[in-house]
C-alpha cells in the first residue's frame, strides 16, 4: 500500500474511532443505564461517569478492530478487542449487555463508514 492510501486509512481510523466514542456518549446521555452495583463489591477500576450502557471500551475497540485491520493484523486487532470487552464485566463497571451493544454499536460504525 502506498504511503498516501496508508495515511488515509489511517486518518479514516482515527475518525472512526472518535465517531464511535461519541455515538456512544449519545446513547448513554439516552438510555442512562447506572453501572452495576454489588453489595460489598467494588468496582476494580475507576469510572469517568455513572452511565453503563453501551460500553466506549467495547465499542471504540472493536470500531479500532475494523477501521485498522486493513493496515494492522486484524486477528490482534480483534483479539485486544475482545480482551477490552471481557475485562469490563471483570472489572465490576459493565453488564455484559453493554459490552455486547458497544462491540455491536462499533462495529456497525465502522461498518457503515464510506470508504
Amino acid at each position: 500500500m502506498l504511503a498516501g492510501a496508508r495515511r488515509r486509512v489511517w486518518l479514516r481510523g482515527v475518525l472512526i474511532v472518535a465517531s464511535s466514542y461519541a455515538a456512544n456518549y449519545a446513547v448513554k446521555l439516552v438510555v442512562r443505564r447506572a453501572r452495576p452495583q454489588l453489595p460489598g463489591f467494588e468496582s476494580l477500576t475507576p469510572v469517568v461517569s455513572a452511565l453503563s450502557f453501551p460500553s466506549a471500551h467495547a465499542t471504540t475497540s472493536f470500531a479500532a478492530a475494523r477501521a485498522f485491520s486493513e493496515v494492522a493484523p486484524a486477528a490482534l486487532l480483534y483479539v485486544a478487542a475482545v480482551a477490552f470487552a471481557l475485562s469490563r464485566p471483570y472489572l465490576g463497571v459493565h453488564y455484559p449487555s453493554d459490552v455486547v451493544a458497544g462491540a455491536l454499536l462499533g462495529t456497525a460504525i465502522a461498518e457503515g463508514w464510506p470508504s
